[in-house]
């Protein structure tokens, strides 16, 4: 008789990430998890003492895949920040149950936002940053904030449905954001 596949952690990592994506991080509870996975609850506490601990591992596999949609290459614009604000503009309209748990749920496992859209050691706001001419490395959290406050309510107002504008009316709406800031 073969012998039954073995349930692994990457196997339930991989099938929590795919339901959240596809439901929610509302619809991850062990029954749906093992469910997706094609197994009983059992492997799952096997693996994981708790449902939290499995939480912390899908916040960090969701932060790397956050991560490397920002290193797709995108060309909206050569003004500062608008093609980083259109990747995560467009991070939240197609991967809406990714974007909520990464950016509008509680538990960040101490990560902030600028933690998260900065990439670690990526530095994609500073390399954004350094792109606009004049200003000074102490000026760096001010510009952020207001580019940010723009990007992420944008984002943020689109996964809700409340502002559905086309790209190229958001890649307008960003330059001119950026141009304000900078008059």
């Amino acid at each position: 008789m073969p012998r039954k596949q073995s349930v692994t952690k990457d196997m339930l990592l991989d099938a929590a990430f795919e339901l959240v994506r596809e439901k929610g991080k509302e619809d991850l509870s062990a029954r749906h998890l093992a469910e997706r996975a094609g197994c009983s609850t059992q492997p799952i506490f096997r693996i994981y003492k708790n449902m939290g601990e499995l939480d912390d591992d899908l916040f960090l596999k969701c932060a790397d895949y956050f991560s490397g949609y920002f290193e797709l290459d995108s060309d909206y614009s050569v003004m500062p920040f608008v093609n980083f604000g259109m990747t995560f503009i467009s991070f939240a309209k197609n991967e809406p149950n990714i974007f909520r748990m990464l950016f509008l749920s509680e538990n960040r496992l101490g990560k902030s936002t600028y933690d998260l859209v900065n990439g670690g050691s990526k530095n994609y706001v500073i390399n954004e940053l350094k792109r606009i001419k004049g200003i000074e490395p102490s000026d760096y959290e001010s510009v952020f904030m207001k580019v940010w406050l723009i990007i992420h309510g944008t984002a943020c107002m689109m996964i809700r449905n409340e502002f559905d504008i086309s790209e190229k009316e958001t890649v307008k709406l960003l330059e001119d954001m950026f141009t304000k800031i900078y008059e």
